[in-house]
């Protein structure tokens, strides 16, 4: 297990900008596991929606939020203490947890924060980052880490790059949990009608990939927490004829000890994004390929846990205090 930093820390509230809470699967929910930890510690947990941020002209950006309790119970798994509107630069630390996809409103609760920011708050990941780093567009920074890569809207570049590499992946820039994926192969069949579902005429731009047969080993998550990478990932694994691994596409999540190549490639990346303001990053790797950096809510915190015994959550908390002192 990776060490803990020893923080002496005072406690703080700590506002989580989330999915609603009622929509928790708290056995496997990565910010309920951060939340857990955060009050093992002593701080208070308050949580919000993006809908619930305002900001009037000449005020300061502030939120109705939920003051909470966890119980313990699986069932019933908070109490609400209090609700009232709260500027967001009165809090210690504000974690933004608003699952995907990264839409309008999504954008613009991001502008909203960065202006918190500008008013004192401090908040992780960092908006502009969140802004700057599209989920699967991101890895074509890091080119030397990837698979042969298209991002195009153009159906002809679309049919060239599949007569080059035979056997390629498409899928919509902003899908989540295996959404929208295709898979065509060297015969070509249902790449039109693919296309015209995905770009619609050339309307929506589209990635495409070289299909990398070492999927079958599994989708794996690795996390970067403060620009150092969890020692264990997440290896999501494809089951029956399913070329997806994504959990929510019914993968079997398998924890593993991070390999050597994994992790150069894990601190070569969180070392560049850390400094960006990218406090939590996870990594999509198959094989040694980067296909996606998770920066709005990585997960897979508390499968790792129950298979290994690595509280990324703890890890996770270390890093936010740190942060937040800063």
């Amino acid at each position: 297990m990776m060490p803990t930093i020893a923080n002496e820390f005072i406690t703080m509230q700590i506002l989580f900008v989330a999915d609603p809470l009622e929509s928790f699967v708290i056995y496997k929910d990565s910010t309920f596991a951060m939340m857990r930890e955060a009050q093992r510690r002593g701080h208070q947990i308050v949580a919000c929606q993006p809908r619930d941020i305002s900001w009037q002209s000449g005020g300061k950006v502030k939120a109705q939020v939920r003051y909470i309790s966890l119980t313990g119970d699986k069932n019933l798994w908070f109490t609400e203490t209090e609700s009232r509107s709260v500027e967001l630069a009165d809090f210690g630390a504000i974690v933004m947890r608003k699952d995907p996809p990264f839409d309008s409103e999504f954008f613009y609760a991001t502008h909203m924060l960065s202006q918190a920011e500008r008013e004192g708050a401090k908040v992780f990941n960092k908006p502009s980052a969140l802004r700057e780093h599209p989920e699967k567009l991101a890895i074509m920074e890091f080119a030397q880490f990837i698979s042969p890569t298209l991002v195009t809207r153009n159906a002809q570049e679309i049919r060239a790059f599949h007569a080059k590499h035979k056997d390629i992946i498409l899928k919509p820039l902003d899908g989540m949990g295996g959404m929208g994926i295709f898979r065509v192969g060297e015969d070509g069949r249902n790449l039109g009608s693919i296309i015209e579902t995905l770009n619609q005429g050339g309307a929506i731009s589209v990635m495409v990939q070289k299909f990398l047969p070492d999927i079958v080993h599994g989708d794996k998550r690795v996390l970067i927490i403060g620009g150092k990478p969890v020692p264990y990932c997440l290896a999501r694994i494809p089951q029956g004829n399913e070329v997806r691994g994504n959990l929510a596409a019914g993968g079997k999540g398998v924890a593993q000890p991070l390999a050597e190549q994994d992790k150069a490639i894990a601190e070569f990346i969180g070392k560049q994004l850390v400094q960006r303001g990218l406090l939590l990053i996870g990594l999509d790797v198959i094989g040694h390929n980067v296909t996606e950096i998770n920066v709005t809510s990585p997960t897979c915190f508390q499968e790792i846990f129950d298979q290994t015994g690595c509280d990324v959550a703890e890890l996770f908390i270390d890093a936010l205090e740190l942060a937040a002192k800063g």
